[in-house]
């Protein structure tokens, strides 16, 4: 372990890696996610918390979570969060104590083994490292064609309109630096699945320094994406996060 992830598990009250799961109606796959997390972590050498931020289900998330919690102290529930992917990061992200913050999907469609590749001593110097099914060395497993080409087009409508350089900018998989997540996600406003997009457009502006990361991805039948919706919906967004920049909504703040 290198000596700056030694000083930062040394911390008390900061654990080195708060990994965030928003979770909209996954009592059925958050038990096999948080007990693969679970696994993960007691192999590891520095300090984590697990955030869960509850937005809307009617299903029993909130009960799997709190089962869960009562032989893992270090997992943290928030719920009764309203609705939007977007809503649900930001509270995590805001709520999270890591030097280190996670995005997770709650599919774990990427295992988080990988979770390496996003931190010291494996990748250091980057403020925002994004998980990517797009770049060298990532592989897709299982995804339906359609499925893919739409991602493509998308991504291309993505880098035309507000962030250009990522081949990826959608993946629910993403890590930022305790300064970064403060900061970018102190001034976001966007709720909905554009989030990503928003995010990345401010970090570029700000001058992060981001990294994109190859990575094993595994189609989930279950996965909770609207092709068309969805896509519709990112492209609202965008231009949004446009019309917001120039009103000067994402002002560093005081």
């Amino acid at each position: 372990m290198s000596d700056q992830l030694s000083q930062l598990s040394a911390a008390a009250d900061r654990p080195f890696l708060s990994i965030v799961i928003p979770a909209l109606n996954e009592a059925q796959r958050l038990p096999e996610s948080l007990a693969k997390i679970d696994a993960f972590l007691k192999q590891q050498p520095y300090s984590a918390e697990v955030i869960v931020v509850e937005n809307g289900s009617t299903d029993d998330t909130v009960g799997v979570v709190q089962a869960f919690m009562r032989h893992h102290p270090y997992v943290r529930l928030f719920a009764g969060e309203p609705r939007g992917k977007g809503r649900a990061v930001r509270r995590g992200m805001l709520e999270a104590r890591g030097a280190y913050r996670f995005l997770c999907d709650a599919d774990l469609s990427m295992p988080i083994q990988e979770i390496k590749h996003f931190l010291p001593p494996v990748l250091e110097g980057y403020d925002v490292i994004i998980g990517s099914r797009e770049a060298k060395g990532a592989r897709r497993y299982n995804e339906p064609w359609h499925r893919h080409f739409m991602g493509r087009i998308n991504n291309w409508i993505i880098k035309l309109f507000a962030v250009r350089g990522f081949e990826d900018t959608q993946c629910g998989f993403k890590a930022f630096t305790a300064r970064a997540a403060e900061d970018l996600f102190g001034v976001s406003v966007i709720n909905g699945i554009g989030f990503d997009v928003e995010i990345l457009f401010i970090a570029q502006k700000r001058g992060y320094r981001i990294a994109e990361v190859p990575i094993n991805w595994y189609f989930d039948p279950d996965s909770r994406m609207r092709l068309i919706k969805d896509s519709l919906g990112i492209l609202r967004e965008i231009f949004a996060i446009r019309r917001n920049w120039n009103k000067g909504l994402y002002a560093k703040r005081a």
